[in-house]
């Protein structure tokens, strides 16, 4: 029988460069598993939850090719608590069957999860350790805006619905400061990657 693999639990909110780190890891050979990706995959054109989201939000909400309307879902959800409460209550439990699914099909030394809701969506229970990558929530907002040419104020919205800066640091066993120069990251990331493949040894020892 395949033995569980070692996790690595990637997170950090909007904007604080965590697929940068991300990829970093990769090009080290390190698989990983993107719960953005996964929370995609749930909702593709022909799944059957896409009635159960039709029922609640009105058929608008499903586009002519089958495709969900994630703008719209989003602005709904961040506007209306108990709305997110419900689409989470549905959607968490597939998105963490396709991610232990994923998980289990990795053949690196160890894996990745890469998850900016880590902690609110309880996947850190299925990871081994946590590495936050970190910025001060002024500079995550620039960085965010932009990147991605977002509204300021959705893009603070996000960032207000996810667990506070604190809590994160608070929870995480390894930070990157990504106030750093980011040239510096790739050696940071080889340094996390030795620490990585040991404590992946010494688990596969127990």
């Amino acid at each position: 029988m395949k033995k569980n693999p070692f996790i690595v639990g990637l997170t950090g909110g909007i904007g604080c460069g965590k697929s940068t780190v991300a990829a970093a890891f990769r090009s080290l050979g390190i698989e990983s598993v993107d719960a953005d990706y996964a929370s995609r995959a749930v909702v593709q054109p022909g799944m059957p939850v896409l009635t159960d989201i039709s029922a609640q939000f009105g058929q608008g909400i499903v586009l002519s090719d089958g495709q969900l309307d994630r703008a719209k879902l989003r602005e709904i959800i961040f506007t209306d608590v108990s709305q997110k409460i419900w689409l989470e209550t549905l959607l968490h439990p597939l998105i963490r069957g396709w991610i232990i699914e994923q998980l289990h099909l990795a053949t690196s030394p160890y894996v990745l999860l890469e998850s900016p809701l880590l902690f609110e969506a309880n996947q850190d229970q299925l990871v081994d350790t946590v590495l936050l990558v970190d910025l001060p929530e002024p500079l995550q907002l620039q960085r965010a805006a932009l990147r991605d040419d977002n509204d300021p104020a959705q893009i603070q919205r996000i960032v207000d619905s996810q667990m506070s800066r604190e809590d994160k640091l608070a929870r995480a066993d390894w930070v990157i400061d990504n106030t750093l120069n980011p040239n510096t990251i790739a050696d940071r990331v080889d340094l996390l990657h030795s620490t990585f493949l040991a404590l992946a040894n010494t688990s596969k020892e127990n």
